[in-house]
């Protein structure tokens, strides 16, 4: 029996942009400071697959002990910045809202990102679902000369 082994593809070339983002929540007394925050996420995420020209390739949802996680793969740091201060999009409203609220109740939710500029990756799946990079690019199947991680990552 062999295992079905698959990296993310790799052929359109050119960087990509991961985005972590993520919420703590602080006071978990006062949801009328973390709620809105925890259901902003999810409205921004419909926006955004409902507009494929946005830039986000694809996203997966994770839990840490701090709190929920969002990883995003975007086609480039334009799009990215360009969704987060544009007015009329979901983001933007949120942001203010958020400081609004904090201001008001300071230290119940706590929010965070880290913006990468990717010029190199490398994965594999091995018999796994289409999930994380691989979901938002597309995968192709490990062959010759993308056997190793070495291979991959210098391809």
């Amino acid at each position: 029996m062999t295992v079905e082994r698959t990296t993310h593809d790799t052929s359109s070339g050119g960087d990509i942009v991961v985005f972590l983002i993520g919420m703590r929540i602080n006071k978990p007394w006062r949801p009328d400071a973390w709620w809105p925050v925890a259901s902003a996420m999810p409205r921004m995420l419909r926006e955004l697959a409902q507009d494929p020209d946005s830039g986000l390739l694809g996203y997966r949802l994770a839990m840490s002990k701090d709190g929920p996680i969002v990883i995003q793969y975007w086609r480039d740091v334009e799009s990215l910045y360009g969704y987060a201060s544009d007015p009329d999009r979901q983001h933007r409203p949120a942001w203010t809202e958020f400081f609004r609220r904090a201001k008001r109740i300071p230290g119940a939710v706590g929010i965070w990102h880290e913006t990468y500029h990717v010029s190199a990756s490398e994965s594999v799946y091995g018999d796994m679902p289409e999930l994380g990079l691989a979901a938002a690019v597309g995968r192709v199947p490990v062959g010759r000369g993308t056997d190793r991680a070495r291979q991959r990552m210098a391809s």
